[in-house]
């Protein structure tokens, strides 16, 4: 099993409160804010499309606690998506325009609904998206998550620091690459991952430590090439996303000093192209007590829709929604910096 670390909540730690948070970002000097940033490539600022993806975060209760999370989630959290949240949110995807249901966490596999939400969601003909951390598939309680998903034809999209164990094991806990490969390896032989199956396996990356991801497209090919011939071992598509710099993962820039360097090199490398295309325009985040977000970094913070929108999924009107301006912060540099960053990898 993973070694697992208390979270910040168990700690007591003051970064565990979103205000917090907000307090130490907003008090590092920077040339210029995001908002800033964004008006002088776009003078309208960034406003969001009309919604097609539906993220459901269904609560922060998972089986590791990883170094660098943003949620803060843990084996003690108790939170969790309840039953009237979660038939408004499936009524909505329903009737709202929503193409896609992306489910994540905590470990989302963990949420007791979590196999009516998928085969509801499958039943509407929407596609899923589960955020797995493939840890949760070994346990014996929860082996049948793989065959589960593949039955549903579930996209997954998995987490995995790096191709070696020392990385990964560093970011994630002791143990967390050996057991990942064995989840990846029974995805391959449900054929995840394998040209024909429509069974899509998607990897996530981040850095371990305070810099900018790689190219996605070259890394892409070295873990191809790397986890096939070390572990046989085969996937679709790698996701690079950059470290944001919030709860477990600012606690570690804090920590090291490093706060202030880290944000400057983020606002350094705000690429105007990334943030055309940042996740956050055509998702609604859902959080596990049914309020809404413009993705899953501010629902994290807290920082809630704009003024005069709904803020709870079962007062939704998805027309208003459209057009809408995006609440920003100093965080939002996490998702433009250099080729972008979002739930899909880079974006530009």
């Amino acid at each position: 099993m993973p070694r697992v670390l208390p979270t910040l909540q168990r700690r007591g730690h003051a970064l565990a409160s979103s205000a917090e948070q907000l307090e130490v970002l907003g008090s590092v000097p920077l040339p210029r804010s995001f908002a800033a940033a964004v008006a002088a490539a776009q003078p309208e600022g960034l406003r969001a499309e009309r919604p097609t993806i539906l993220q459901l975060n269904l609560g922060k209760r998972c089986n590791q606690t990883c170094r660098h999370c943003h949620v803060d989630a843990g084996p003690e959290r108790k939170e969790v998506m309840s039953d009237a949240v979660l038939e408004a949110a499936l009524s909505l995807l329903g009737r709202g325009g929503f193409q896609v249901l992306d489910i994540t966490g905590g470990a989302p596999e963990l949420h007791p609904e979590f196999r009516a939400i998928v085969a509801r969601a499958a039943a509407l003909g929407r596609h899923v998206i589960d955020r797995c951390n493939l840890t949760i598939t070994q346990l014996p309680n929860y082996r049948w998550i793989a065959p589960f998903l593949a039955e549903h034809r579930v996209e997954v999209t998995a987490s995995l620091p790096y191709f070696q164990s020392r990385q990964t094991d560093a970011q994630r806990g002791e143990g967390v690459f050996e057991e990942s490969v064995a989840a990846l390896r029974e995805l391959n032989a449900l054929g995840y991952g394998r040209p024909g199956t429509g069974l899509v396996l998607n990897l996530v990356t981040n850095p371990v430590g305070a810099f900018l991801p790689p190219d996605q497209q070259a890394a892409e090919r070295d873990w191809k090439r790397e986890l096939e011939r070390r572990h046989g071992i085969v996937f679709d598509r790698l996701f690079t996303v950059t470290n944001m710099p919030i709860s477990r993962f600012l606690e570690h820039l804090e920590t090291k000093g490093q706060t202030e360097a880290y944000l400057a090199r983020l606002a350094r490398g705000f690429n105007p192209a990334a943030a055309a295309g940042v996740m956050c325009r055509t998702t609604l985040s859902v959080a596990w007590d049914g309020s809404l977000y413009d993705c899953d970094f501010n629902q994290m913070l807290e920082l809630p829709l704009g003024e005069g929108l709904a803020r709870d999924i079962r007062e939704f009107d998805p027309a208003r929604l459209e057009r809408r301006p995006i609440a920003l912060g100093p965080h939002c540099f996490g998702c433009t910096a250099g080729a972008g960053s979002s739930c899909g990898g880079a974006v530009a």
